[in-house]
């Protein structure tokens, strides 16, 4: 390794872990010592880490406060320094960090943070166009029962008790937060992107467990005999008819193979 490379690596060490060891190749003079350049660096690559996550988790930013989550963010990044070359990935930890003590005791922090996350995915996904409410139009009756639909890769899954898209979308918009309220019971949620704009909504049971199933690559006739637990069995056909159609009017698919 060359001594360019070693200090290099050096540094990289000091900025994760603040490693001493690059500390002999930093020179120092009248105006700076080697420890206060090195401090000015060590210091500037956590704060831009606690920005990035400041950016990327507004709504857990707007349950802690400021000060409160700026000493959160540290010490996360204490326990799960960045790994990726892209900040874009830093806090992909975060929800599992808050499920812990000292946190542990305020569970609506992991699921703001889930929540974003999530978001973060459905923005970030493939560009794919949603498939038209027309592509099944002329699948055969016969062809029905086989019928299998690929979900658009936006499409994102979680189980929440607390209203925390309700206080996600005050903090986006800069508004006084409703009250926080839970629920007995986790409710499932389901967020996608469409038209550049990520969109979400609550899901009744029997919903929610036929997406789950869809994004398993079930077909419609497995999706059909799901819903019989829900609902009388000359009910479910229409039923799964029309999770289909809102599912196509909503963009929740990208794809459907009959």
């Amino acid at each position: 390794m060359s001594q360019l490379a070693a200090d290099q690596q050096a540094f990289q060490s000091h900025l994760t872990t603040g490693s001493a060891e690059v500390k002999a190749s930093i020179v120092g003079d009248d105006k700076a010592t080697a420890d206060t350049r090195l401090e000015v660096y060590y210091q500037a690559y956590r704060l831009r880490l606690v920005e990035v996550l400041q950016n990327d988790f507004t709504g857990v930013h707007a349950l802690l406060g400021t000060d409160a989550f700026r000493e959160m963010a540290l010490r996360y990044l204490g326990e799960h320094p960045s790994e990726h070359p892209s900040v874009r990935w830093f806090g992909r930890q975060l929800g599992a960090f808050l499920s812990l003590p000292p946190y542990a005791g305020h569970p609506e922090l992991a699921e703001m943070a889930s929540f974003e996350w999530a978001w973060g995915h459905a923005f970030d996904a493939a560009d794919l166009p949603a498939a038209g409410a027309d592509v099944v139009t002329t699948v055969a009756p016969e062809a029905w029962a086989g019928l299998r639909v690929t979900v658009h890769p936006s499409l994102q899954r979680l189980d929440l008790v607390y209203n925390v898209p309700a206080l996600f979308e005050a903090a986006t918009r800069d508004e006084s937060p409703p009250p926080l309220v839970g629920e007995s019971a986790a409710l499932p949620w389901v967020l996608w992107r469409r038209d550049l704009i990520v969109h979400w909504r609550s899901l009744d049971a029997d919903e929610a467990w036929a997406v789950d199933a869809a994004r398993q690559g079930q077909c419609f006739g497995d999706l059909c005999a799901g819903l019989c637990g829900w609902h009388e069995a000359d009910a479910v056909p229409m039923r799964a008819a029309s999770l289909l159609r809102t599912w196509l009017e909503d963009g929740f698919l990208s794809g459907v193979d009959a």
